[in-house]
């Protein structure tokens, strides 16, 4: 006599998914438009090294809170405890150092495009994540991802077109290689992080997650003596910060969380429908707070990306 499937696995409920839909999209929109209105007249008045040291800790201090209610429910296990090896944690550093250029350029891109623009580029990280899982990790696209990934281009590019000057495109150049840039350290950080989880799949993901975030601390501190220490020493840690800035870090800190949560409980679809909201939210939002203008190459492009993203996301060879 069979174990009834439902019985093994709890699906999630429709209200559990609609709530981590909902989060993941607001985080998402959320996230340029707090970037953006953290800055005063046109520069950040805080060190962007301490705002993403700041993420880092914030994360690290919810997956040690996540590890303790485990533990004080299951216990300390061989999967769960924070004691390691060598050469478990070697591995950390390469994608912790990828995140960290990767975070510190998404403050800097701003000078080159604005916030919808940004929600659109960064759908970039698709492609590159899409060609480095075949690379790495020997993982075979289909026919429709690749077919998406070529819609994907023409979106991000339709979405820039610009008719009311000579230039073709409203993101310069550098907009643009930042943008190509950002994506490709994405989609390697965020490959070789799978590797590396899925090389121990039994090993508690918040335990994975500390270490990663302990590496990411650690770095920032040398980006922080790199780049601010004058700044730092004299005006102090969290000099410059205001309460868009606090809500800027809860908001990048919250996001890697829900993203999570909708591996756990939901499914990649509610992705896809969060990136696509979150493109419009971001440029509706972004009409009042900036004087954005709205333009037909905008709905146009963001809706191929939509597609696009959707077709990647169904795409999936099957095994």
């Amino acid at each position: 006599m069979g174990i009834p499937e439902g019985s093994l696995t709890a699906k999630p409920s429709w209200r559990l998914k609609s709530i981590v839909t909902v989060a993941l999209t607001l985080l998402t929109s959320s996230q340029a438009i707090l970037i953006v209105w953290s800055k005063r007249a046109g520069k950040y008045e805080y060190s962007v090294t301490t705002a993403n040291f700041s993420v880092e800790a914030l994360k690290c201090a919810l997956s040690l809170a996540a590890l303790s209610r485990i533990w004080k429910s299951q216990g300390v296990t061989e999967d769960n405890r924070l004691s390691t090896s060598f050469d478990e944690v070697k591995v950390y550093p390469i994608p912790a150092v990828l995140y960290l250029v990767k975070n510190l350029l998404q403050y800097y891109i701003f000078a080159y495009v604005d916030a919808p623009a940004y929600q659109i580029l960064k759908n970039l990280n698709i492609i590159s994540t899409g060609v480095l899982y075949r690379i790495i990790l020997n993982k075979k696209l289909s026919e429709i991802q690749w077919a998406a990934f070529v819609l994907l281009s023409a979106g991000c590019t339709t979405a820039q077109l610009n008719s009311s000057s000579d230039r073709v495109l409203q993101t310069p150049f550098q907009g643009w290689i930042m943008a190509i840039i950002m994506a490709l350290l994405s989609g390697f950080a965020g490959v070789y992080t799978e590797a590396i989880i899925k090389k121990r799949p039994s090993r508690n993901i918040n335990v994975q997650n500390f270490w990663l975030y302990v590496f990411g601390m650690l770095f920032n501190i040398i980006a922080i003596f790199i780049q601010d220490f004058d700044s730092v020493m004299n005006k102090g840690f969290f000099h410059g910060y205001s309460f868009i800035t606090i809500c800027m870090i809860l908001n990048h800190a919250l996001s890697g969380i829900a993203v999570s949560m909708v591996m756990k409980y939901a499914d990649n679809i509610v992705k896809v429908y969060s990136t696509s909201v979150a493109m419009l939210l971001t440029a509706i939002v972004s009409v009042f707070l900036f004087g954005y203008h709205l333009s037909l190459a905008f709905f146009l492009g963001s809706t191929v990306v939509s597609v696009a993203v959707y077709l990647h996301s169904i795409g999936k060879p099957q095994r």
